[in-house]
């Protein structure tokens, strides 16, 4: 299981400032190569970008032969642009502000492809004004589907039906597709997640078939996120957007043991204190790994009976029997449950390359705002 393999202590740790994120390229470049694997070409990837938000990595997935993205933000919007993806779809309904940061740049960058969900009709009226202001291309538009998460979109059915009418009546939209996410389907039994993720695409099927029923063809279909990505990719025509992927966590890991993919993220933390014979405190703060779920939000793969006793802005104190064998200095590795809230919390990741931290890699769109 890929949570139980070692990973190697840093030559220069000590020249590492704690707490930090550590992204381990190798196995980085392997979850990519299995994302790749499982969608059959890069032709079929529109990946998510929010996981690790970095232009690197953007880079990477061109040259794998990569096109198309997904991202959750204008500035991730931004970071694809710039770093040569030419699809880029933006997952969240552009609404206040939002609408004009997009419209300005499509504007900006008019050769690229630019997207965005829909699940109203008020939203669909209001981005209009500001791609007129700015002068930018038609904008695609997809319908958001609600397939049962009940965060966003529409029921795939005959709202859906009249949300399409509505964008294939202005010039100023590109009628695009439908975008249909799963992200509480989160069995961790491959079967039962099969049966759940294709009883909720069959109205997406449907809602396909009615659309044509009415002259409306369906140019692409968008679906699931990481833990349905190999279940989607047996589907010929879809689009795949995992993002989890890339970098993985134990989260994942944990439930998800029938997907090839290795956490390749990894905070680095140290010792500052041993408040009780049995215990350590680290500075591994809420402000260091992402803390919106109960514990454990990180594992320590060397300290396997670590139990936390409390965690706030800046410490976390773990029980263990190992306490004694780590006075305050001691380095100490772990892995976040939850990897993209925790990217968002650093400003640099440090990439490890034969054992040792190698070079420093800005997370720039961990900002809301690159430049619009």
């Amino acid at each position: 299981m890929p949570l139980t393999l070692p990973w190697p202590a840093l030559i220069n740790a000590a020249e590492i400032p704690s707490p930090a994120l550590l992204i381990d390229e190798p196995r980085m470049e392997a979850n990519l190569a299995a994302t790749l694997a499982i969608a059959g070409s890069p032709a079929r990837l529109r990946p998510h970008l929010k996981t690790h938000k970095l232009p690197q990595v953007v880079q990477r997935l061109v040259q794998l032969g990569v096109t198309k993205a997904k991202v959750a933000t204008i500035a991730e919007a931004e970071l694809a642009a710039r770093n040569g993806i030419h699809d880029i779809l933006l997952a969240l309904q552009p609404v206040g502000p939002a609408a004009t940061r997009l419209a300005m740049l499509a504007a900006r960058f008019p050769a690229l492809r630019w997207s965005a969900i829909f699940d109203s009709h008020d939203a669909v009226r209001a981005i209009l004004p500001a791609l007129a202001d700015a002068g930018a291309p038609p904008l695609g538009a997809w319908i958001d589907l609600d397939l049962g998460q009940h965060r966003t979109g529409v029921p795939p059915g005959p709202i859906a039906v009249d949300l399409a009418c509505e964008i294939l009546r202005h010039p100023a939209l590109a009628w695009r597709g439908l975008h249909a996410y799963d992200g509480h389907l989160g069995m961790p039994d491959l079967a039962d997640r099969t049966r759940a993720c294709n009883e909720a695409f069959a109205p997406v099927e449907d809602l396909a078939r009615r659309l044509l029923d009415r002259a409306i063809a369906v140019p692409a279909l968008v679906a699931g996120g990481s833990p349905t990505f190999a279940i989607h990719a047996r589907r010929p025509d879809v689009e795949l957007s995992p993002g989890t992927t890339v970098l993985w966590d134990a989260g994942y890991a944990s439930k998800f043991q029938d997907l090839p993919f290795t956490p390749a993220a990894i905070l680095l933390a140290r010792v500052v204190s041993r408040p009780t014979p049995d215990s350590i405190c680290l500075d591994l703060g809420h402000k260091a790994v992402a803390s919106e779920m109960p514990h454990p939000r990180a594992l320590f793969p060397a300290i396997p009976d670590a139990e936390p006793i409390s965690h706030s802005e800046e410490h976390l104190v773990l029980r263990t029997t190992l306490a004694p064998q780590l006075p305050p200095g001691s380095v100490v590795y772990c892995i976040p449950w939850h990897v993209c809230p925790t990217v968002a919390l650093h400003q640099e990741a440090w990439i490890v390359r034969d054992h040792a931290a190698a070079e420093r890699w800005p997370i720039d769109a961990r900002a809301r705002r690159l430049s619009i």
